[in-house]
């Protein structure tokens, strides 16, 4: 009886053993699912993960900014200070690639492509633009190349910044002051490079929470290679005026533990969180000055309510991290969200970056946008966290139809034009920017775009991939809710150069370059209804402006971005500004600024807060520049 009890015991013992067994197996399952389980170095964590590593477990940097400094004048009584022209004739890379030309494209009948495309191609319904005007920085001002052009639209302005300069425009395209150069706007900035070495990379933010303007370029002395040191020049303006309201100045080294490293191709985005003053993000990608090899990627986020106060004493903090090799793989270029129409991100929603794949060889099918979460506390910036671990690693991996980034083995020269053999760089192995985030008081979202090939060995011509991802609840999605590689029904034109954004009623447009080798490039845009079907650019695409020209020179450099933007003024109309030639030469771009929106809708302009500041830090008066006006050199003439 008691060898029978004991097995009986024994057998009881076992289906217990065995029921814990399954028990904590499924609770393992339940976590995993949930993203419990953080990736660490080298793992991947759960593709809907909203986990970030806790606060105090990593180690940020903080910087304090050299600033402010007032510029209380207005910008047509500044002094010119001419700036050396920029010549970036080889763009830096993930990895080192080759700027030779693509492969020959495949043979096909362009009687058949034609037939297939007025069969299959809807007609569009995409409205053209209500206003084109011309940019006033062009290559005959700057004698810089490529112009890299960038703006944004406010309230009574618009403002258009290149490569050297920048200018600033009524809504009907009259300019109101410039060309002014980088080197004239931050001259006040003595002790650092912002002081007369201003180089370019320029970025213009319009701040529509605030109603304020902020404008950034990078400096350093001497060229690439070169030892730096590197700084980042950023201007945040004094009042809704950007040119008679004065600038509040700053400058921040890009990475002050390593002096020769360059931040290069910075990225900037507007974030309400941390509340109430909120930040200012913005990335660059880590070369060694010296040698140009790839460091890694460094992220910021600036005290905004700081510098839009302008106080001087204590200065703005910067809260820092640099993502190493080992955590950034093969991406670079991470892109930061910003926001523009409908609500904020809720309150305590961390600021979000995504990246996708740079491999070092052509080809290669990707299928994964790299999702990271930034939290940062300016209080406590010990408690900051950017990604998982101290490599800073995803914390998600949102997969995506699989696609090639727009480059090959022989090289990043893929678009052909009309009349010469010279190709141009798509920049084809980055998300571009912006990056839009939208919250529409239920579902949140972020809207990305890149170019890539439509076929595995690019011979085909590259279309515009383009993304809605749902991020409700602070958390990243498995898969998207929309995807789509746009090629207008496979019509003969190569896409690149995009730029995405959302209006009030969740209408999306996309503004990008166009070119071919029957066809000068251009600048065109498409875009869908909220009502569309889903995964389509449903009401095609409308031209902005058609070059007459192509470009022989500059090693095909086409700009680095361009970028599109919604009017806050009624969270409806969509500026855009890109590049075009005039003529066939090496060296004679032009910019072109235009508008346009979808039909319907009742505007809703974004009520800004007054032009005083949210911020209660106080201090010592900030130091004045108030230069004596000296006449201003004429620009050489357009042709």
């Amino acid at each position: 009886m008691k060898k029978k009890s004991t097995s009986k015991s024994a057998f009881f013992n076992l289906r217990v053993l065995i029921a814990s067994v399954l028990c904590l197996f499924g609770v393992f399952v339940a976590l995993f699912g949930s993203g419990v389980f953080a990736q660490t170095k080298g793992a991947k964590s759960s593709p809907s993960s909203g986990i970030q590593d806790a606060p105090g477990t990593q180690t940020p940097d903080v910087v304090q900014m050299v600033g402010p400094v007032r510029l209380d004048q207005n910008l047509r009584n500044l002094p010119y200070i001419p700036q050396e022209p920029e010549f970036e004739e080889h763009r830096l890379t993930r990895y080192p690639r080759p700027e030779t030309g693509a492969p020959p494209p495949a043979a096909s009948s362009p009687w058949l492509q034609k037939l297939i495309n007025g069969l299959w191609r809807p007609t569009p319904t995409m409205p053209g633009p209500l206003l084109t005007f011309e940019g006033g920085a062009a290559a005959q001002f700057c004698a810089c190349a490529p112009p890299d052009s960038d703006g944004d639209v406010g309230p009574n302005h618009y403002v258009e910044a290149i490569n050297t300069a920048f200018a600033v425009y009524n809504k009907t395209g009259t300019m109101l002051a410039g060309p002014i150069t980088y080197n004239t706007l931050f001259a006040p900035l003595t002790g650092t490079p912002c002081n007369g070495q201003n180089k370019g990379d320029p970025f213009v933010l319009y701040d529509h929470v605030a109603d304020r303007w902020m404008i950034s370029d990078f400096a350093f002395p001497g060229g690439l290679p070169g030892s730096g040191p590197f700084w980042q020049c950023i201007a945040v303006s004094q009042t809704p005026d950007p040119v008679a309201g004065g600038w509040f100045l700053y400058a921040i080294q890009h990475e002050p533990a390593h002096p020769t490293w360059i931040g290069d191709y910075p990225k900037f985005a507007q974030w309400n969180n941390p509340q109430p003053g909120g930040a200012y993000h913005f990335t660059v990608n880590l070369f060694d000055g010296p040698t140009l090899a790839f460091q890694g990627v460094r992220t910021f986020a600036l005290d905004r309510a700081a510098m839009l106060a302008g106080t001087g004493t204590p200065n703005p903090t910067a809260v820092a991290f640099t993502v190493p090799l080992a955590g950034v793989g093969d991406s670079y270029s991470f892109v930061p969200a910003t926001f523009r129409t409908a609500n904020p991100p809720p309150a305590g929603r961390d600021e979000m970056l995504l990246a996708i794949d740079s491999p070092a060889t052509g080809g290669v099918t990707l299928t994964q946008v790299h999702a990271r979460f930034f939290h940062v506390d300016f209080v406590t910036p010990a408690n900051s966290t950017l990604g998982l671990g101290a490599n800073h690693t995803p914390n998600a991996e949102i997969t995506v139809n699989g696609f090639v980034d727009a480059f090959t083995n022989s090289g990043t020269l893929l678009v052909p034009q009309q009349g010469t053999a010279q190709r141009l760089d798509t920049l084809g192995d980055k998300i571009m920017t912006p990056v839009v985030y939208r919250f529409d008081g239920g579902n949140e979202s972020l809207w990305a775009s890149n170019t890539v090939c439509t076929d595995a060995l690019c011979t085909q011509p590259t279309g515009i991939r383009w993304y809605q991802f749902d991020v409700t609840g602070g958390t990243f999605p498995a898969t998207p809710v929309q995807q789509q590689t746009w090629t207008n029904g496979d019509d003969g034109l190569y896409r690149f150069m995009s730029s995405i954004a959302v209006d009030q009623n969740g209408n999306t447009a996309i503004g990008y370059a166009t070119s071919s080798s029957t066809a000068f490039p251009g600048i065109r845009y498409a875009g869908r209804l909220s009502s569309d079907p889903p995964s389509n650019l449903g009401q095609g695409e409308a031209t902005l402006f058609s070059g007459t020209g192509s470009q022989t020179g500059t090693n095909g450099r086409w700009g680095d971005y361009s970028m599109t933007t919604i009017d806050s003024s009624d969270n409806m109309t969509f500026w855009t500004v890109g590049e075009y030639y005039t003529t066939t030469s090496s060296f004679n771009w032009h910019t072109r600024v235009g508008k346009f929106q979808f039909p319907g809708g009742t505007p809703t302009p974004t009520a800004t807060a007054s032009a005083t500041a949210t911020a209660t830090a106080t201090g010592t008066p900030a130091p004045r520049s108030t230069p004596t006006p000296r006449p201003r050199p004429t620009p050489p003439p357009r042709p």
